[in-house]
C-alpha cells in the first residue's frame, strides 16, 4: 500500500532521521506487524543495520519485553516500538535511550491511525509545541476545567515539561508516534477529571458515557467506571499505592487530528484536548513506576498556567 509505505518513510527519514551508517531495530508483535514491516522496509531502504524482532504481546499496557528484545533495544542507534502493549514506559525502552538510542514508540498502531497520524504536518507541531511550551514552564501550578465537570489543579514542583514534536534527532532521546504533546509529571495534584474522549478499556466513548476520577495529593482515589478501576486494581496487586500514582498531565498539539477515532495514541495528541493520566511516570520525569500508564483524553479543556488562560490551538 502506496500511503503505508509513505508513512513508514517519514517516520525513518523525517522523524528519527535514520543515517546509513546507524543501526536500526524494529520491535513488533503479531498486532501492529503490518505498521512493523513497513517501518523495517524503509529503514532497508536507508541501513543494511537493520533487523526485526516480533514477540508475543504481553497482558498490561506497560507490561517489559523479554529479556532478549531489552537487550538488542540497548544495542541499537535507532528503536522503532510498534506494539500492542506500550514500551513507552518501560524500563527496556529507558535503558535503551540511557545507552544512547533514539526511540519511537507506537503503541497500539493500526495501519489507519499510522498513515493518518504521520500524514501531519511536523513543522507545525513543532511550532505549537514551542508555543504551548512557552506559557506553562514554570508556572507553579496548572488548572484544567471543562463544562462537563473536570475541575482539577496540578503542582509540576520541580519536574520538567516536555515537548514531544515526533522529530528525534539526538541520542537518548524518544518520541511517540504520531507526535503532538507537551507534557509533563506533577509532583503533586487535587481535583476531579471527567474523561469523555477516549480511555482504555474502552476506547472511545460514547456520548453518554463519562468517567469521573477523583484525585487528592496525587492519587487516584475514586473511578467511577468499573473496567477501568478493576484494571488499576489488577496493577495495584503487584505494586501496590503506585498504580493509583497521578502520572501525567499532557496537552495536545497536533491540528491536523480533527476527530477522535478511539486510539489513544492519536487522540491524545488531537488539539484542543488534554490527557490525564493513571499509573508509570518514571519514563517521564516522575519517580513511580507501575505496570499500567492509562490516558484519559479530555475534550475542550480550558488550562490555566498560574491564573492565566492557556491559548490552546485550534482543534476539535
Amino acid at each position: 500500500m502506496e500511503e503505508l509505505r509513505q508513512a513508514a518513510e517519514t517516520a525513518v527519514q523525517k522523524c528519527l532521521k535514520l543515517k546509513s551508517t546507524e543501526s536500526c531495530l524494529v520491535v513488533t508483535d503479531e498486532v501492529c506487524q503490518s505498521v512493523g514491516e513497513a517501518i523495517y522496509e524503509a529503514a532497508e531502504a536507508v541501513t543494511e543495520e537493520s533487523s526485526i524482532i516480533r514477540y508475543s504481546p504481553g497482558n498490561q499496557f506497560s507490561e517489559e519485553p523479554p529479556s532478549s528484545v531489552a537487550a538488542a533495544m540497548k544495542e541499537a542507534d535507532v528503536v522503532f516500538a510498534p506494539t500492542a502493549n506500550s514500551l513507552s514506559h518501560t524500563q527496556a525502552r529507558s535503558s535503551a535511550t540511557s545507552a544512547g538510542a533514539r526511540v519511537a514508540t507506537l503503541p497500539t498502531i493500526t495501519e489507519e491511525v499510522f498513515i493518518t497520524g504521520l500524514a501531519a504536518d511536523y513543522s507545525k507541531i513543532a511550532e505549537e509545541c514551542e508555543r504551548i511550551y512557552s506559557q506553562v514552564s514554570g508556572a507553579k501550578t496548572i488548572t484544567v476545567t471543562t463544562k462537563k465537570g473536570t475541575d482539577i489543579t496540578f503542582k509540576p514542583g520541580n519536574r520538567s515539561w516536555f515537548q514531544d514534536t515526533g522529530i528525534v534527532e539526538s541520542g537518548g532521546e524518544m518520541t511517540n508516534l504520531p507526535a503532538g504533546e507537551v507534557f509533563m509529571s506533577p509532583e503533586t495534584a487535587d481535583g476531579t477529571f471527567v474523561v469523555d474522549g477516549t480511555m482504555r478499556p474502552h476506547g472511545l466513548l460514547d456520548s453518554n458515557h463519562q468517567i469521573q476520577i477523583d484525585v487528592e495529593d496525587g492519587y487516584v482515589t475514586n473511578i467511577s467506571d468499573k473496567d477501568l478501576e478493576n484494571e488499576v486494581q489488577a496493577a495495584a496487586e503487584s505494586v501496590g499505592d503506585a498504580a493509583y500514582n497521578l502520572a501525567e498531565l499532557g496537552i495536545g498539539t497536533n491540528t491536523g487530528v480533527t476527530e477522535l477515532v478511539g486510539s489513544v495514541l492519536l487522540d491524545e495528541k488531537a488539539a484542543n484536548t488534554v490527557h490525564i493520566a493513571i499509573g508509570d511516570d518514571h519514563a517521564i520525569g516522575g519517580d513511580t513506576s507501575a505496570p499500567i500508564h492509562l490516558d484519559g483524553v479530555i475534550r475542550e479543556p480550558t488550562v490555566y498556567a498560574d491564573g492565566e488562560v492557556v491559548e490552546l490551538p485550534t482543534g476539535l
